[in-house]
């Protein structure tokens, strides 16, 4: 067995783009930085291994008797919903015994605040990208789930306020309106210089589609993914404390095991 730390194993949806898979390896460098002596392993849903079911099952294999599972979600749709409890049913069908704690997203839920770690990363992705702009888009990957588009909606607010600029959705995919739809409405409403905010943890084709749509429509600024920023390394361990205390008052045996 590997310690007594309890393995963290991250769940992201996966890309057809290499550069996906190489920005979650850089978040589990830097969980490790945060948190040295923490085993965290990254695993996908689509189109890149290993899948969660893989790592779960060679944790077991190697004694392991619990999991913390993270989904790298920033809205909890279907993914979030059906996918990753889905994988889990999967793993249990094929022998999958020890026991296996689901955190929340990294995204609000339809009731939760926005998480300070949360609008820190999309600011600082956003002054990296240069500074001078009156009036910012976030751009999303988008869900034909308005609870979940609802929350998009809910830190682009915190995000607008925390800049003290109009801040308004554009979506890549599923929903109206497109990022450049965004910055046009922006710049019709009187803005000049309209920078876009990334909801994306990883590049991807979703990603490049609404790096586009903003830049077609006058963006003057882009921010890269959030990927391996630190904010983000420090909303995961967020969600892992959160879920092991939940863990610990539900089944005090835990707080023994990991005396």
């Amino acid at each position: 067995m590997r310690g007594d730390e309890t393995p963290v194993v991250l769940v992201a949806h996966g890309s057809r783009d290499p550069r996906a898979a190489v920005t979650i390896g850089d978040l589990v460098t830097t969980i490790g930085t945060l948190r040295p002596g923490l085993p965290v392993y990254a695993s996908y849903l689509d189109h890149t291994l290993p899948h969660p079911t893989q790592v779960l099952t060679a944790l077991q294999a190697d004694g392991h008797r619990r999991a913390t599972l993270v989904p790298l979600l920033l809205t909890d749709a279907f993914h979030g919903r059906v996918d990753i409890p889905g994988a889990l049913a999967a793993a249990r069908g094929n022998g999958l015994r020890m026991d296996v704690t689901i955190t929340d997203v990294l995204g609000p839920r339809p009731d939760d605040e926005v998480d300070e770690p949360l609008l820190a990363g999309l600011r600082r992705r956003l002054e990296e990208a240069g500074t001078g702009w009156d009036a910012v888009v976030l751009a999303a990957a988008g869900t034909r789930d308005a609870a979940a588009r609802g929350t998009v909606e809910r830190v682009a607010g915190a995000l607008g306020a925390a800049l003290g600029v109009p801040c308004r959705v554009g979506y890549a995919s599923a929903a109206p309106p497109t990022p450049g739809g965004a910055v046009e409405e922006l710049r019709a409403a009187g803005a000049r210089r309209v920078a876009m905010a990334t909801y994306f943890l990883a590049p991807g084709l979703l990603y490049e589609a609404a790096v586009t749509s903003a830049r077609e429509a006058g963006a003057v600024a882009v921010a890269a993914p959030l990927g391996g920023a630190t904010e983000v390394a420090r909303l995961v361990l967020q969600r892992v404390d959160a879920a092991t205390r939940a863990t610990r008052d539900a089944d005090p045996a835990v707080v023994s095991e990991s005396a």
